[in-house]
Order: structure tokens, then C-alpha cells, then sequence
């Protein structure tokens, strides 16, 4: 591997591809620390630091950022404006007519699709850009607010320069993953998710290596700094397994005689990958379980039930409880959210009915199984097969890190199950374009 490294880094063209990434990366990091006027970032720290923990959404989009939005810098929004967005495009493509058939129209259509991403993405930031506001806003410490100006002229004119300010440092983001795109190597937006969650990891690994520093920590936690390391890297190794596993249908395609040639005979595959959906249907899962933990943020319930608490207040306090990031209630509630938006997803990126159209159209067929229906039906068994057993991996993966740190009480976020799966995701993405670019100048690739 290093020596096609090495020789990868030989080839002028892709070693300016290289370049040009880190640059990109670079100066992300660089908006991570750039603070917008108007903030004390001290009082935003201190409160995140409170209600941005126990694995919540706030945290989940910290963590994000690269740890920007726990500082409210320029860059703090990160990509998850153009997620969001990437997401609300890609469910209305099968919902909308219009944009279906602007998916089927080609490069010209995609470009189409991306400009309207585009614009919903810059929407989103806005409305993301406002609702940080008003939150920046509330945040006070002994009676300070972290705004510094918040009333009459000065007001008006420090929330435009905040909002905007975020809502630039969003658009810039996407702009350089954009640029990472047409100029470097890999998918733009996954290298700056990529980035911002590596970014995290020497602060975690502290965190971890300050619970055995004294004497003391090192004879209660020791053991439970190790397995924890271990559980990594088997999680590691097995997001790695999954990502590579795929089931293959066999087909046969029938033979034909043309003039005084013969085509077709020859026999291939249709690769499913096991968990085809990625990472999204924890995404769709987090943030429906993140809703009552935002709204207990605005509206805290009460500290505990006594005998003056009304029936709603124990409602309300009850329901927060069920919620919380780290109770057992949340991790089934969880596991079975993912296993149902699993299958969501995979329903509307496979169609086994125009997969069996395409098959019958190219003289194409399953060993064994007849054409039409029968087909389509033997594709959609695979599919929910494959899709249970993808789906059961995705939710161990989110659940696990919740029993472990109730456990051991060892909470460490960049080395959570989601952020390890986008981490591996995106290196294996971006190795397969590595080597597909050094197979084109038929050089060795990693696996060679």
C-alpha cells in the first residue's frame, strides 16, 4: 500500500489532486477557528459543553463540524445544510415526477439537481443560521448573554452580521467540497465530514489517556480504556466487512444470432451491497429521536415530580426521561427506527420491477426463475433479506456505544459507531478513486 502510494504520489497529476485536497482541508480547518464578531465564545463553550453531551443531535452535529459549532466560528454550520438538502432532493426525486425525470435525463439532469440542492441547501442554512441565533442569544452565564449586543440598532445590525456570517461560512464549505470535486480526490463533502470528525479524535484519545494519568484512574479505568480500544478496532474491521460484503444474483443472458455472429451467452452478477443504505438511516433515526431532547432545551421540564407537580408536568417530564440519549428506552427506540428507515431507504433506491424490465428487455434472466413477476418477486426476497441483515448491523452500530458508555461510563464522541462508519465510509471511498485513477495510467493498485 505504501509503495502505490508512492507511486501514486510520482504521478504529477494525481499528486496535485492530493495537493489540492489538503489545501481544501487545511483552510476548513482554519473557518473552524475563525470566530464571528459579536460572541463570547467563553459563555458558547461552557454551554455546549453542558447541553452538546450524552451523545444528543447537538453533539452528533458538533462532532460534524469538527467540533466548529461548540465555538459558533464561521464554519460551524459545516455541510449539514447541503446534507439536509441532498437528503429532502433525493426522497422528493421519487415522490416529484419533475424530478424524476430530471434524474433520468443524464449528466445535464444531474447538474439541474445539484443546482436546485443547491439552493434548498442555502435555505436551510439560513433557517439553521436563525434558529443558532436565537439560541446564541439565550445562552447567558451569571446573568451575561453571549451575544454581546442584542437590543435597539446595535442589535439589528449584530444579527445580520452573525446570521450572515454563518450562513457564508456554510456556503464556503460547499463551495470547497464542490472545488474538491472538479480538483481533488474524492467526494468534496464526505472529505470535509471526513476531516472535521478526524479532527476530534486527538482531543478524544486525551480524554481517554487522562482517565488512567493518576494512580488511582489507572487502576479503575484502566481495563476499561483497553477494551474500549479493542471494541474500536473490531468495529472498525467489521464496518470495513460489511462495506465490502455484497450478495450477488447470478444472470444468464441468452444467446443470439446476428448475420454470422453470435452475441450474448456469457453469464454475470447483480452486486447488492449488504448495507446498501449507508449511513442515512441512522441520520433519519437521530434526528426523530433528537426532537423532545430540543424541545426540553427550550422548555425544560421539571426537576423532579413531588406532590405539587400537575398531570402535564409529569407527562412532559416522563416523556424527556424516555428520550434521554442514554437510556435503554432511546437505544430500542432507536434500533427499531433504524431497521425501519433501513428499509425505506432501500425501497426507493431499488425497484425490483424495472430491475426484472431491464433484465427481460436485455434477453437477460436468474437461472431457475422465469421472467416477469417471478423475478421481481426473487429480487425482493433478496432484497429484504439482505436489507434485515444491513439494517441489524446499522443498529448495532448506533446502539452499542449507548450500552457501552452506560456500562463503563466512558464517553469518547469522534470514536462513536456513526462517526467510525462515516470515517471508514469515506477512506474506502476515496482509496477505490484512488485506485481506479492509478488503473487508468495501469499502474498497481492497493489490493495489486
Amino acid at each position: 500500500m505504501f509503495k502505490t502510494l508512492k507511486t501514486a504520489w510520482g504521478i504529477p497529476e494525481i499528486r496535485k489532486k492530493i495537493l489540492f485536497t489538503l489545501f481544501i482541508i487545511a483552510v476548513f480547518r482554519l473557518g473552524c477557528v475563525l470566530t464571528v464578531p459579536f460572541l463570547n465564545t467563553e459563555i458558547v463553550t461552557s454551554w455546549m459543553q453542558e447541553k452538546a453531551s450524552n451523545g444528543n443531535f447537538l453533539e452528533y452535529l458538533d462532532i460534524l463540524s469538527g467540533g466548529a459549532l461548540s465555538k459558533a466560528t464561521m464554519f460551524c454550520l459545516g455541510v449539514t445544510p447541503y446534507i439536509n438538502a441532498s437528503i429532502i432532493i433525493q426522497l422528493l426525486t421519487y415522490a416529484l415526477p419533475p424530478l424524476e425525470r430530471l434524474q433520468q435525463e443524464g449528466e445535464d439532469g444531474r447538474k439541474k439537481l445539484n443546482t436546485i440542492t443547491s439552493y434548498v441547501a442555502l435555505g436551510l442554512s439560513a433557517f439553521m443560521a436563525v434558529a443558532y441565533y436565537l439560541t446564541l442569544k439565550n445562552m447567558k452565564q451569571d446573568g451575561v448573554s453571549a451575544v454581546t449586543y442584542t437590543a435597539g440598532a446595535e442589535g439589528i445590525f449584530t444579527m445580520f452580521v452573525i446570521i450572515l456570517s454563518f450562513m457564508a461560512g456554510s456556503t464556503l464549505v460547499i463551495w470547497m467540497g464542490n472545488r474538491i470535486n472538479e480538483k481533488g480526490i474524492g467526494n468534496g463533502v464526505s472529505m470535509i465530514l471526513f476531516a472535521g470528525i478526524v479532527a476530534r479524535i486527538p482531543t478524544d484519545l486525551g480524554q481517554l489517556a487522562s482517565l488512567i494519568s493518576t494512580k488511582q484512574g489507572a487502576n479503575e479505568n484502566f481495563i476499561k480504556v483497553v477494551l474500549y480500544l479493542l471494541i474500536f478496532v473490531a468495529m472498525v474491521v467489521g464496518i470495513v466487512f460489511m462495506n465490502e460484503a455484497e450478495r450477488r444474483i447470478p444472470v444468464q443472458y441468452a444467446k443470439r444470432v446476428v448475420g454470422r455472429k453470435q452475441y450474448g451467452g456469457q453469464s454475470t452478477h447483480i452486486p447488492i451491497k449488504v448495507c446498501m443504505s449507508g449511513v442515512m438511516p441512522i441520520i433519519f433515526a437521530m434526528s426523530f429521536m433528537s426532537l423532545p431532547s430540543m424541545f426540553a432545551m427550550f422548555w425544560q421540564p421539571v426537576e423532579s415530580i413531588t406532590e405539587d407537580t400537575t398531570f402535564w408536568q409529569k407527562f412532559y417530564f416522563n416523556f424527556v426521561e424516555f428520550f434521554k440519549t442514554r437510556s435503554y428506552s432511546y437505544a430500542i427506540l432507536y434500533f427499531i427506527l433504524i431497521i425501519l428507515f433501513n428499509y425505506f431507504y432501500v425501497a426507493i433506491q431499488y425497484n425490483p420491477v424495472e430491475m426484472a424490465n431491464n433484465l427481460r428487455q436485455s434477453n437477460g434472466g436468474i437461472p431457475g426463475i422465469r421472467p416477469g413477476k417471478p423475478t421481481s418477486d426473487y429480487i425482493q426476497r433478496v432484497l429484504s433479506k439482505i436489507g434485515l441483515v444491513g439494517a441489524v448491523f446499522l443498529g448495532i452500530v448506533a446502539v452499542f456505544p449507548i450500552i457501552f458508555v452506560n456500562i463503563t461510563r466512558i464517553d469518547v464522541s469522534s470514536m462513536g459507531g456513526t462517526s467510525i462508519l462515516i470515517v471508514v465510509s469515506v477512506a474506502i471511498e476515496t482509496v477505490r478513486t484512488l485506485e481506479s485513477q492509478l488503473m487508468m495510467r495501469h499502474h498497481k493498485g492497493f489490493l495489486g
